[in-house]
Parts: structure tokens; C-alpha cells; sequence
């Protein structure tokens, strides 16, 4: 029966797991973003959302069964006890009642936020981005921010050329206005997955930070419409010397915006297991002419047993 497992073990003792996700809740209430393992990440969140019964000492296992932050939110005596008797730096306890409390006072639940990222060197173990809601540098909103403009360049370039809307511009503030007012069903010009993403990060953080993601969709609209214009200069300079020296074009590693295993550079041709070998890959060799050859004679009882 599977009665009162409700962490994992991570191979240490009892002590040093429990002080080890002390020590991960403490840095992320310190730092508002840290990068560890997926499976520590997990139960760090859930340690920094809610301590249950199962916990490190006695006295926090009897007396600390509410969400840390919620305890900050409260601000009265025994709520500082309690909070200073989990956290391991004392330094942490003013920004846990102080800054966390009136970030998220209107904010009933779900103070953290998980984001699977690459898988750490060497023994190929799954990483996270365990990190605060609405933080300073809020992985979710600069993500959601480039989506934004990604969707409104791509609306504005179905009916005008790339120079056209460079010349235009965009006006990135008055678009999200609208499109935070409209329904998941409604037509606009973000994709649904969009404007839900856009309308998360903004329930909580209210009309203030319009202007804000309005800037920063703004800033990558213009980097998108500058990238291509980049390329195809350093296309035009990697061309030139390569003539000289007699090298192929797409192994050329541009400074910057260089390729990535797997995308492909302007105007090259290569298949897809090609690209996702990247720098491995062997060149690609000129095709070979095959010459027609004549068909085989049929074996009968005459070829086989000649006169």
C-alpha cells in the first residue's frame, strides 16, 4: 500500500533531503528564478506552494500547513514565526512579507512555475527553470511577448511586403488592448494559444504592463524584420570568400545569427537529416553520372552449356 509516500528520496538521507529543498525553496524566494534537475524542481515547488504533514521537523510537520507566500500575505506574528522557522536566511524573510505580499495579494494560488529546458552535460539529466510568478524576469512574459509580435508581423505581412511594414511600423500596444478584450472563440489577429497566454499573464498583473509587452513585441517585431536583411549580407560576404577559397557555402558558420542543427540557411537545399547533423554532417558530393548499361543476357541451356 502506498500510504504516506509523498516525496522522492533522491538517495540521501532524510536530513539532507529535507535541508537540500530548504535550501532550493530559500534561493528561490532569494532569487525569484533558479535553474536545477526536473525531479528537485518539482518538489521545491511544491514545498514553496504548500508544506503538507510530511515535512523536515516536528514543530514545521505540526504548525506549517499553508503556503509559505500565504503566510507572507498574512504579516502578523505567528505568521513570521512560522515562515522564519522553514526559511534558511533570514535576509529572505522581509522580501517574503513584504515584496511577495503585495505582488501577489490579489492572487489566490499558484505562485511558481515550471519550465522543462535542455538536458544538463554529462549524465543527460532532465533540467528545469523553477522560478515566481510575474518575477522581474519573467521567462512566461518575455516568451509570450515575442509570440505577440511573432503573430502580429505575421497578420501584417499577409497583406503588405516587408518593406512596407518596415516603413509602417506596427503599433504593438493598441493591437494587445484589443485582443485582451476578445473571446478564445473570436477572430483577431493572434492565434488563440496566443491570446490565452496573453490574457494569463495579464489577469493579475492588470493595464499597467500593456504597455510594456507592447514594447518588448515591438522590439522583436523589428528583430525579425532586420534578421533577414542581416543574413543576406553575410550570405554576400560568405559567397565571396568562399569563391576565393573554393569552399562550400553551408558550412560556413556565421557570427551572430549563426545556423542551428536542424534550421536551415537561405537557400539551401538539404534534407532534413542533413540539417539535423549540422556541422557533422559530410558535404554534399556532385551527382554521378550513370552510364546506361546493357542489359544481361538470359540464362537458357545455351549460355549455360556452350558448343
Amino acid at each position: 500500500m502506498k500510504h504516506g509516500v509523498a516525496f522522492r528520496k533522491f538517495s540521501r538521507t532524510s536530513s539532507h533531503r529535507n535541508l537540500m529543498l530548504r535550501n532550493l525553496v530559500t534561493s528561490l524566494f532569494e532569487h525569484e528564478q533558479i535553474r536545477t534537475t526536473l525531479p528537485k524542481a518539482k518538489d521545491a515547488a511544491r514545498l514553496a506552494e504548500k508544506v503538507s504533514t510530511v515535512n523536515h521537523t516536528a514543530y514545521i510537520s505540526s504548525n506549517l500547513r499553508e503556503q509559505i507566500i500565504t503566510l507572507g500575505k498574512k504579516g502578523t506574528e505567528s505568521a513570521y514565526s512560522r515562515a522564519q522557522a522553514y526559511v534558511l536566511k533570514p535576509t529572505v524573510l522581509p522580501k517574503l512579507f513584504e515584496t511577495f505580499a503585495k505582488r501577489y495579494a490579489t492572487r489566490p494560488g499558484g505562485y511558481t512555475r515550471i519550465h522543462r529546458i535542455d538536458n544538463r552535460a554529462g549524465d543527460n539529466a532532465p533540467m528545469a527553470l523553477l522560478e515566481l510568478v510575474d518575477n522581474p524576469r519573467d521567462f512566461k512574459f518575455e516568451m509570450t511577448a515575442r509570440a505577440v509580435g511573432r503573430d502580429l508581423l505575421t497578420d501584417r505581412l499577409r497583406w503588405n511586403s516587408p518593406r512596407g511594414v518596415l516603413n509602417q511600423g506596427v503599433n504593438a500596444p493598441d493591437s494587445i488592448t484589443r485582443e485582451v478584450k476578445l473571446g478564445s472563440h473570436d477572430k483577431g489577429e493572434l492565434r488563440p494559444a496566443t491570446r490565452r497566454n496573453l490574457q494569463k499573464i495579464l489577469k493579475y498583473r492588470g493595464s499597467s504592463v500593456l504597455r510594456e509587452i507592447g514594447k518588448k513585441a515591438s522590439v522583436w517585431i523589428e528583430t525579425l524584420l532586420a534578421t533577414p536583411i542581416q543574413q543576406k549580407r553575410r550570405d554576400i560576404a560568405a559567397d565571396a570568400k568562399n569563391k576565393a577559397k573554393g569552399a562550400s557555402s553551408h558550412l560556413v558558420k556565421f557570427g551572430g545569427i549563426g545556423s542551428r542543427a536542424g534550421s536551415a540557411v537561405p537557400g539551401d537545399t538539404r534534407s532534413a537529416l542533413h540539417l539535423a547533423q549540422g556541422a557533422l554532417a559530410r558535404p554534399r558530393r556532385p551527382l554521378r553520372s550513370i552510364s546506361v548499361l546493357p542489359s544481361p543476357t538470359p540464362y537458357d541451356a545455351k549460355s549455360l552449356h556452350p558448343q
